[in-house]
């Protein structure tokens, strides 16, 4: 514990903040010079992911993951004790380097690979993956006590049920310090927080996407920015907060809640969770280049340094990922969609299977990729390989086929986003179609999404037959009962309102009766 402490500490000081703040600069000065000499070019498209999810027990109660699932290859831990995440090696799209979109076939199979080998560790200890944007089942201490719990040492509040790794520590005291210990949250049933810790009620998939030329970053952003609000709005999954925080109120209050709580409680709760009174998690800004969106990861507000700066900095003729600190800042640029330099080398060839690799140190590929962050835990695999060839289509079909979406303006992006937080499947959309016809009609902007998906998917050589397999368990969405998983939840909930169960309970049973579909694997299309 106590270099716990001493690593926070050093963390929280100003003086590492300065040294900290130069090394981010100077190092963002280098990533610069090699992106403009080419050394972050990159032979092709890749695709990746992150995928994060929950551990419950046999009562479908908030459960702490095993530490020795964090031993196999693709898995790693995050803010939550009850948290795990995916992360699959980057697989190369495209007719040089891949049968036909075999690279979503082997994400597909490397996310099985991962999911069984979590699923041999749990399940002696009787425990269940979960697959879903917002734990609504809490454990049985309660979502208020087992969000409280905790202990202050040295100043310091170590939450009982954040992951001891000194910078989310840190970074727990320092936003707890700038919200006067209080997270203000504003939600119905969940008012206020003691700790960023609320933000592990929310899980999301960040799909990734390789790009050859990072000149293209600031297009991709763009564009991904007007893509959020339609991708979202046909996605969404946390339309409720755990039961207990609705417990012991009338029905007049408890129908009330329902309808002021949005399809997507996620991204409020992560906004607000980790708010520090400048806007740090918000829809980002139009970049006019790459280097544009450099420096705005430069000036953005430190809140942590690293805790060790002890290593020599490198020199200006370094590995162009040979970098100590930039990672760290840019980890803390919350953005909606935001890049990412380095990474593994992608893999290619025909073969459709794959196995996790590690993750540890494999980072000396200098490529840009493009973090697409504001979409929720999908119910199955296979609708999350869906969700990642759609965001892939959809954004290099945007940037490379003429297509005008990057007219729709930034306010328009922005307001259609937060309506698919609010609204979800019925939201008010904003989009500009392949004609340049502005649209708000959903059927309309689903016809030209999904065909701009298909496109983009087949600028990059995929096969008529992976594109129909990928995109299928998404797209029949709008012809199935639910649009949306946050759909089927609140129809689930509000039947069993009606016929005089209470709200907390309603909740409850929607929530297993979840997790006994998501387990069968089914896409979420053909629930009923």
């Amino acid at each position: 514990m106590t270099d716990t402490i001493d690593a926070v500490e050093r963390a929280l000081t100003s003086e590492q903040k300065e040294t900290f703040d130069a090394r981010v600069a100077r190092e963002a000065a280098r990533i610069k010079h090699d992106i403009r000499n080419g050394q972050f070019d990159s032979d092709h498209v890749a695709v990746g992911l992150e995928l994060e999810a929950y551990i419950v027990d046999s009562k479908t109660q908030l459960a702490p993951a095993p530490e020795t699932v964090f031993e196999l290859n693709g898995c790693s831990p995050e803010l939550g004790v009850h948290n795990v995440e995916f992360h699959t090696t980057p697989d190369a799209i495209g007719a040089e380097s891949d049968n036909g979109g075999s690279g979503f076939r082997r994400q597909a199979s490397e996310l099985h690979h991962i999911r069984d080998s979590i699923r041999s560790h749990i399940d002696d200890v009787d425990r269940t993956l979960v697959y879903d944007s917002l734990w609504t089942i809490p454990p049985e201490t309660g979502t208020d006590a087992y969000l409280r719990a905790g202990t202050t040492e040295h100043g310091i509040f170590f939450a009982e049920n954040v992951r001891p790794i000194p910078r989310y520590i840190a970074l727990n005291e320092m936003i707890r310090e700038r919200s006067g210990g209080t997270v203000e949250l504003g939600l119905p049933g969940l008012d206020t927080a003691p700790s960023m810790l609320v933000e592990s009620l929310a899980t999301s998939i960040q799909p990734h996407l390789q790009i050859p030329d990072p000149r293209d970053a600031a297009a991709y952003l763009n564009a991904a920015t007007r893509t959020m609000g339609p991708l979202l709005s046909l996605t969404a999954n946390s339309p409720f907060l755990p039961a207990d925080c609705y417990a012991g109120v009338s029905a007049e209050v408890a129908a009330d809640r329902l309808a002021r709580t949005p399809h997507e409680l996620r991204i409020p709760i992560f906004e607000r969770a980790v708010d520090t009174g400048a806007e740090k998690c918000r829809v980002p800004a139009d970049a006019d280049d790459i280097f544009d969106v450099i420096d705005r990861i430069v000036t953005d507000p430190t809140l942590v340094a690293s805790s060790t700066l002890e290593t020599p900095i490198p020199a200006s003729d370094a590995d162009p990922c040979d970098l100590s600190v930039f990672p760290t800042k840019r980890g803390t640029y919350w953005r909606w969609v935001r890049p990412v330099f380095c990474g593994q080398t992608p893999r290619g060839g025909a073969e459709t299977t794959a196995v996790p690799t590690d993750h540890t140190g494999h980072t000396n590929h200098a490529s840009v990729r493009i973090e697409y962050r504001p979409l929720p835990t999908q119910p199955t695999i296979r609708d999350t390989i869906g969700v990642q060839a759609l965001v892939t289509g959809v954004l290099h079909g945007a940037v490379t086929t003429n297509h005008p979406l990057e007219t729709l303006t930034w306010d328009d992006a922005e307001e259609s986003f937060y309506a698919a937080v609010a609204d979800g499947p019925t939201a008010t959309l904003a989009w500009v179609d392949d004609s340049g016809t502005h649209q708000m009609d959903q059927d309309a902007i689903y016809a030209d999404l999904f065909s701009l998906a298909r496109r983009g998917l087949s600028a990059l050589d995929v096969s008529d037959e992976t594109i129909e397999w990928a995109l299928t368990p998404i797209e029949s969405r709008r012809d199935g009962p639910y649009q949306t998983p946050s759909e089927w939840k609140r129809d689930r909930v509000e039947q069993a309102v009606s016929a005089g169960t209470p709200l907390p309970a309603a909740i409850t049973q929607m929530q297993t009766a979840y997790v006994e579909y998501a387990q069968e694997g089914i896409p979420f299309a053909e629930w009923s």
